[in-house]
């Protein structure tokens, strides 16, 4: 419950209300964090927030993603180079990309939930060899509210990644695909009967996407999401995050959608 203080040492505006945080420690460091897993930020004399770990520096440092929609978020955005933030974890399941080992891998993102994949995905680019195909989907509401623009171009210059960036909504200096993410998952070249898929956004584009790529023969045990949503304490004690029998921060957030699909229908869980 005692969080350990941790440094600014960069900050990176990805978007209007988007920022990116590099944190390294100012006194004692957290334990390693896994691709998938979360921290909880502190803004002293304000709160603090769940925060999906983002990137991780050699030294230590971690980077946290976030978008500035409350008293604590905009509190942590304003924190300048140098501001101290109090960090304690990480808590949570991680993306089980063991299970992806021979397989193709389909990263489909939605607006934010690109933050919680892109560790994933320089995972997977590190270890290209082990994995068959990879696919990475990316939709966002407008072009001005794409994230890692500089990574998806360095990710789009590999010749063994196929990445697909497509928005809601464009104006004319467009020059990309126009359309909701699910429209790019027909046109992807990948086997379902042999892909594992790592999904994150808001819900209801994820139970589009798995709607869709069950259509497309890929098996619901074979499909993870990221369920990142009303968690308050990180260790199961508020309840905040009660989702039928599972608690979000502790049994979560990354699910294997099988075990959770019931609840997902069920109105008002």
């Amino acid at each position: 419950m005692r969080p350990a203080p941790y440094r600014v040492r960069r900050l990176r505006r990805e978007t209007h209300d988007t920022v990116s945080l590099l944190l390294e420690p100012n006194a004692e460091a957290i334990a390693p964090c896994a691709p998938g897993q979360f921290n909880m930020l502190y803004a002293f004399g304000v709160g603090e927030v769940p925060i999906s770990l983002s990137g991780v520096a050699e030294d230590g440092g971690v980077m946290h993603t976030l978008r500035a929609v409350g008293p604590v978020t905009e509190a942590l955005r304003a924190t300048g180079r140098g501001g101290v933030i109090g960090l304690r974890g990480p808590f949570g399941t991680r993306w089980p990309l063991d299970e992806a080992s021979g397989r193709d891998v389909v990263v489909v993102a939605g607006g934010i939930g690109l933050a919680p994949l892109r560790l994933l995905i320089e995972a997977v680019c590190a270890d290209r060899q082990r994995f068959g195909s990879v696919t990475v989907l990316y939709g966002s509401r407008t072009p001005r509210d794409l994230l890692f623009e500089r990574d998806l171009q360095r990710w789009r210059k590999r010749f063994d990644l196929d990445v697909d960036v497509t928005v809601d909504s464009a104006g004319e200096e467009w020059r990309g695909s126009v359309g909701v993410v699910t429209t790019r998952l027909a046109r992807a070249r990948f086997d379902p009967a042999n892909a594992v898929a790592f999904i994150c956004g808001p819900e209801v584009m994820m139970r589009a996407t798995v709607a869709t790529l069950g259509a497309l023969g890929v098996a619901h045990d074979r499909v993870y999401v990221s369920m990142e949503r009303n968690m308050k304490c990180a260790i199961g004690f508020c309840g905040h995050c009660q989702f039928g029998p599972a608690f979000i921060c502790k049994d979560g957030p990354v699910f294997r959608y099988d075990r959770i699909a019931p609840f997902l229908a069920i109105r008002e869980v």
